[in-house]
């Protein structure tokens, strides 16, 4: 199992079969002292701690010991049968136990033919040593390899579920990252399709629609403005940091609108967040430019890199904000959007005849 659920189960079933073991062993080596006759007392007590010095042995220093030697331990142990007379007095059952958790635990941390071979001659093994010391078998001895069965079933039954999870959180991981592609894509085709309404096409349009003569001084400028900016945006390369107060100064290098720019020296931002509030207000200035009926803007920029605020006014002819002016592209998108992916708000005031103001603050 290769995923992450596979790994964690691979190592929990290590640890689980450790604890197992050695939580069972207080009780198995009681069963073993109390049912020992008073004569072979010392033999078998030799025989319980030399099982309790292997099991805790293998679980905390010979973890890696290979389990053919896990199994000869448990064989050697069920051949002191004969050393401490325990065919006399039936006292079999503790190697027995001990060799039920064995086989069981097995099953949670080897590949099904180890584990299964392991119980076979582990279990096999046990049942021929008592019956060559001439002790009757029962079936409880009989279940031994039964229980070692039923415990692979489980642990398998278990490992297919850790698997079905690790594909679901592969499926889940895989759609998560298509979606975050996707998102990406759309992220940079809404933003070249705002830089390209905010740039050329505003520029564009306002030549078309006689707003601006073609032989004005500014349009050659503010074309090749335009072009540096749509190809730095294919480009892609950004700096992880961007002075507003630099870019917002470069915006506004043009000769047909008169801003008064009351802003810091410098302002550092993410450049992410400066590029939209740079975009913002361009938008704000561009409908200024289209549709205000005047030359003159203001730009205040307040605040600091933690929390900031701009404010782009004109004395225009404003328009009523409830008429539907703030849901065209230009306000919707360029404006609103750009702030509100940012983490930002714009706000927009402005009556007939009374001007208008755009208000930038970032964070919310």
């Amino acid at each position: 199992m290769a995923g992450e659920a596979g790994r964690l189960l691979t190592g929990f079933g290590h640890r689980y079969a450790v604890a197992v073991r050695v939580a069972t062993l207080p009780p198995i080596a009681a069963i073993g002292l109390l049912r020992s006759s008073p004569a072979a007392f010392a033999a078998t007590a030799v025989v319980v701690a030399a099982a309790v010095t292997w099991t805790c042995a293998r679980g905390w220093w010979l973890r890696r010991a290979p389990i053919a030697v896990d199994v000869a331990v448990l064989l050697a142990l069920c051949l002191t049968v004969f050393w401490t007379d325990a065919e006399a007095d039936g006292n079999t059952g503790w190697l027995r136990l001990l060799v039920v958790f064995a086989c069981v635990t097995w099953q949670w941390h080897t590949p099904p033919l180890t584990g299964g071979l392991a119980a076979l001659i582990a279990g096999g093994g046990m049942l021929v040593v008592f019956a060559a010391a001439g002790l009757d078998l029962t079936a409880s001895q009989l279940w031994v390899l039964a229980m070692a069965a039923m415990s692979r079933v489980a642990w398998v039954l278990v490992t297919r579920a850790a698997e079905r999870a690790d594909r679901t959180a592969a499926e889940a991981e895989r759609v998560r990252r298509e979606a975050a592609v996707a998102a990406a894509v759309r992220a940079d085709e809404r933003e070249l399709a705002n830089s390209l309404h905010d740039t050329a096409a505003t520029t564009l349009l306002m030549v078309g629609l006689g707003q601006v003569p073609p032989d004005a001084d500014w349009l050659a400028p503010q074309a090749r403005r335009d072009l540096a900016r749509l190809r730095f945006l294919d480009d892609g390369r950004t700096s992880p940091e961007t002075d507003l107060v630099e870019v917002l100064r470069a915006d506004l290098g043009n000769g047909h609108l008169i801003v008064e720019f009351d802003v810091p020296p410098r302002l550092s931002l993410p450049s992410e967040v400066a590029g939209a509030i740079a975009g913002a207000v361009r938008e704000a200035l561009n409908n200024v430019r289209r549709h205000a009926g005047t030359d003159r803007a203001r730009v205040r920029l307040g605040g600091d890199a933690q929390a900031l605020s701009v404010e782009i006014s004109d004395e225009g002819k404003g328009f009523a904000v409830g008429d539907g002016a703030t849901a065209r592209r230009g306000l919707r998108e360029s404006v609103h959007g750009r702030m509100n992916r940012v983490g930002g708000t714009a706000t927009i005031t402005s009556a007939e005849g009374a001007g208008t103001v755009v208000r930038l603050s970032w964070p919310t």
